[in-house]
């Protein structure tokens, strides 16, 4: 029999040139955007002043279910695109399993991860409009670089606020940023009302999401024709990251397979919704039954296992609109640990819908278990993944033993969505045994639940 690729690649002619748009086949939609302040369902023009005009359309539209991508940023995704399927053979054996594992590989570009995807969409959209800055918040800083590289391609200013733990720890991702031309700064900061607030409230805190992204949209209202633009969660991100599934599918078809089941890491959900969503479809509309979807969440920031789904704000400093999602609370501040990316109090009102409603299951991992994971797949597969990653590859592993357990043969893929070349020290720290798991009390969630906005 011959044998399988390690690599499954398209043609730069085969690669998506629409994004697929899950909204137009879920059977219902997620809870509508409510104001800040006055609670009431927000339309297009409310959110016209902190986003792209055709970003907003975007994160509007239910009804389209394919959305071109425009040639010029065609051109753009082929200097990185198409990426590769790989068959995890390696690893398979390695842990004996009668399992196929395949994991889709989206870190073959600076950025280090799947970010540039919807870091150029956003880019373009805003040069179309004739924009000349942006704004945003980064947590582990893949997004931050990916949206600086962007921002340097089509000739637009950056500032970045990124989560203060995260930049102490990795100050190289400070230094590639600096590279592209983006100025980046440390959340919660002084160089903003909200955080300033924030500092107050939380003296010495190292920061978090909901922190950065509330400073960053304050500085986008503040700066003459700029705008905030975000790198998860919302709408028209996963709608980006779709070329992430798409191209897994297609490719995957090339050797006759379709996954059983299918796992990302979820911190905001732009990357497991962008690598879920094109199989998604074949469940929606009854096209295949049975293929089981799995998040992966750090069990320091447990909102899908542990919160609560409920109107939150999406930021810490609430200014940004409320979305039902599940979430700790906007005022959760989750421990300073190595989750990186995954550091948010809350999931993407698209996944949080689809996994209300069933499509999908959930579980959170300790770090030193993610750790063990992402240690042992670099051995065997040789790339060495970003800790967000390995959430998603620790339970890849975890569900090809129970097929070496019970002698199933299933098809197993995972998003492998960036390189961990800039968290050497999590990996030291892990090496020498210096990593401690964090899970917060049910008191200590709480906390978060008792701030959430009363609708």
């Amino acid at each position: 029999m011959k044998k399988e690729p390690y690599r499954i690649y398209l043609t730069e002619n085969e690669m998506p040139n629409q994004w697929y748009n899950i909204r137009a086949d879920m059977k219902e939609q997620p809870d509508l955007y409510l104001h800040p302040v006055t609670h009431k369902t927000i339309g297009l023009e409310d959110m016209l002043p902190i986003f792209c005009n055709e970003l907003c359309a975007q994160e509007m539209n239910t009804t389209d279910r394919y959305i071109d991508i425009p040639e010029e940023l065609q051109e753009f995704y082929k200097i990185f695109r198409p990426s590769p399927v790989i068959r995890a053979y390696n690893l398979e054996k390695a842990l004996d399993t009668p399992a196929k594992i395949y994991y889709k590989f989206e870190g073959n570009n600076t950025s280090g991860s799947h970010k540039l995807n919807s870091a150029a969409a956003q880019a373009y959209y805003a040069k179309k409009q004739g924009l000349t800055s942006l704004t945003t918040e980064t947590g582990a800083g893949q997004w931050g670089t990916a949206l600086s590289m962007a921002c340097a391609h089509f000739g637009l200013d950056l500032t970045v606020y990124m989560v203060k733990v995260s930049y102490e720890q990795k100050p190289f991702r400070k230094a590639v940023i600096h590279t592209f031309g983006a100025d980046v700064i440390p959340s919660p900061s002084e160089t903003t009302q909200v955080g300033r607030e924030i500092l107050k409230a939380h003296p010495g805190t190292g920061g978090s999401l909901g922190c950065a992204i509330s400073e960053a949209i304050e500085a986008a209202l503040n700066t003459p024709n700029c705008r905030y633009v975000l790198g998860s969660v919302l709408n028209q991100v996963l709608l980006h990251q779709s070329v992430i599934g798409l191209e897994a599918k297609a490719a995957m078809e090339k050797v006759g397979e379709y996954p059983d089941i299918i796992i990302g890491c979820a911190g905001g959900g732009s990357n497991l919704g962008g690598l879920m969503s094109a199989f998604l479809k074949d469940t929606l509309d009854g096209t295949r039954k049975g293929t089981e979807f799995i998040a992966v969440e750090p069990a320091s920031c447990p909102s899908l296992t542990r919160g609560r789904y409920a109107y939150d704000y999406c930021d810490t400093g609430h200014v940004t609109p409320l979305a039902r999602m599940y979430t700790l609370g906007s005022d959760f501040i989750p421990s300073a640990n190595h989750a990186g990316g995954l550091r948010y109090h809350g999931m993407s009102p698209i996944l949080s819908k689809l996994y209300h409603d069933g499509y999908m299951k959930a579980v959170s991992v300790e770090q030193t278990k993610v750790f063990e994971a992402a240690v042992f797949f670099a051995k065997h597969e040789t790339i060495l993944p970003a800790p967000e990653s390995a959430h998603a590859i620790r339970t890849a592993i975890d569900e090809a033993v129970k097929c070496r357990e019970s002698g199933e043969a299933k098809t197993i893929l995972f998003g492998m969505t960036g390189t961990g070349y800039f968290d050497m020290n999590a990996y030291t720290s892990y090496q020498e045994g210096e990593m401690n798991d964090y899970i917060p009390t049910d008191e200590d969630l709480q906390k978060g639940f008792d701030t959430l906005p009363k609708i």
